[in-house]
């Protein structure tokens, strides 16, 4: 499986929850997708009008393919994290996120067809960025870094991105049934 094929299927899999962009423009720069979700929950009492509280959580997944993974890209998903997704996305440029703000998860979705070298795959599972804001009161944020190799078949993460092991891994199941 190539890594345009591999992209079709996993983005086939976001769709049912996120809102998709095919492509994205990030600087100048231009990628494959980027798919956005938001949910808001809320507790009130009797009426909508007496609201207890209401918590609104997004996530931000950026899909990049590549033939091999080096450090350098690495180092520009943890820019693009830092220098557009959490400002611009989250933050909306204001100096924090809005009102009921709990969490914005910024994942990128690293696609690359050779094997990664020892030193990505160290660089991928000790990657973290988070940032809270006001204490916590107004949430946080969290970098997710996921990455498959396909001529070997293997995924790799961060520890924040662990949780979304078996969605990409059941697309590499796929291309034998």
């Amino acid at each position: 499986m190539n890594t345009a094929e591999y992209l079709d299927r996993l983005l086939l899999r976001y769709a049912g929850s996120f809102d998709i962009y095919q492509p994205y423009k990030i600087n100048n720069k231009e990628y494959p997708a980027y798919g956005y979700f938001f949910s808001s929950v809320e507790k009130y009492v009797l009426v909508r009008e007496a609201n207890m509280w209401t918590s609104n959580s997004f996530e931000h997944i950026l899909f990049l393919t590549q033939d091999e993974c080096t450090p350098d890209l690495i180092c520009e998903i943890d820019s693009v994290f830092k220098n557009y997704m959490e400002p611009e996305l989250v933050r909306k440029g204001n100096a924090f996120p809005e009102k009921n703000h709990m969490y914005s998860y910024l994942s990128a979705a690293l696609l690359v067809q050779k094997p990664l070298s020892k030193e990505c795959i160290r660089m991928i599972r000790r990657y973290k960025f988070e940032k809270g804001y006001r204490f916590g009161m107004r949430g946080y944020s969290q970098g997710r870094i996921m990455c498959c190799s396909m001529e070997d078949g293997k995924f790799y993460s961060n520890f924040q991105g662990r949780m979304q092991k078996d969605l990409y891994r059941s697309i590499f199941s796929q291309e034998h049934t």
